[in-house]
């Protein structure tokens, strides 16, 4: 079966963060390791912060106020990460190969800010934002609007995720779903399908 779009989730595949800035955020500002995550990934702060019922400032405002500390919150959510440059190398080959790649991330009302901080936001065809959308992956409705947006059959979109969730979310939708673990990895299973 041959691809018409690919889709790409952002943090994690294209965007990176150092793993180490968040537990060095809480030394020096006296938190018990990994409270800040905690706080960030409660779903009761972080799913209205992806699906567009609050705003990444009131986000980051609610965590700072969970942990005691909005400026150890400010300082870790406020990194803004690095771009993976083979993974921009990698998308300007597909392009020109004719080939739709997008993106399809569980963001807040800040990405096309951040892409655009990045360098990165006339990279991609489409932006797929769930801050936008109402609503996150790993929900079959949000599969199912890229697709339409994109005007292509789920089983001729090409999905990777570095989230697993996400990614057995998508197969159960029809897309072709990749779980991402790397670009050499990435680059093989897109040869395999692409030729």
């Amino acid at each position: 079966m041959s691809i018409d779009a690919i889709v790409l989730d952002l943090d994690g595949v294209i965007r990176h963060f150092d793993p180490g800035h968040r537990p060095s955020v809480e030394e020096r500002h006296g938190l018990r390791l990994g409270i800040l995550a905690e706080a960030a990934w409660d779903p009761k702060l972080n799913r209205p912060a992806i699906t567009g019922k609050i705003t990444r400032a009131q986000w980051v405002a609610a965590v700072g106020a969970a942990v005691g500390s909005p400026r150890a919150a400010e300082e870790w959510l406020g990194h803004p990460g690095s771009v993976d440059h083979g993974m921009v190398a990698l998308v300007v080959e597909l392009r020109s190969r004719g080939l739709s790649v997008s993106v399809l991330t569980n963001g807040t009302d800040t990405v096309p800010d951040e892409l655009a901080h990045h360098g990165i936001a006339e990279l991609f065809d489409r932006v797929f934002n769930s801050w936008e959308l109402g609503a996150a992956k790993p929900a079959h409705r949000v599969y199912r609007r890229v697709c339409l947006a994109l005007d292509t059959e789920p089983q001729r979109v090409f999905f990777t995720d570095d989230r697993e969730l996400n990614v057995v979310g998508a197969r159960e939708v029809g897309l072709q779903a990749h779980l991402f673990d790397g670009i050499e990895g990435l680059r093989a299973r897109l040869s395999d399908l692409l030729g």
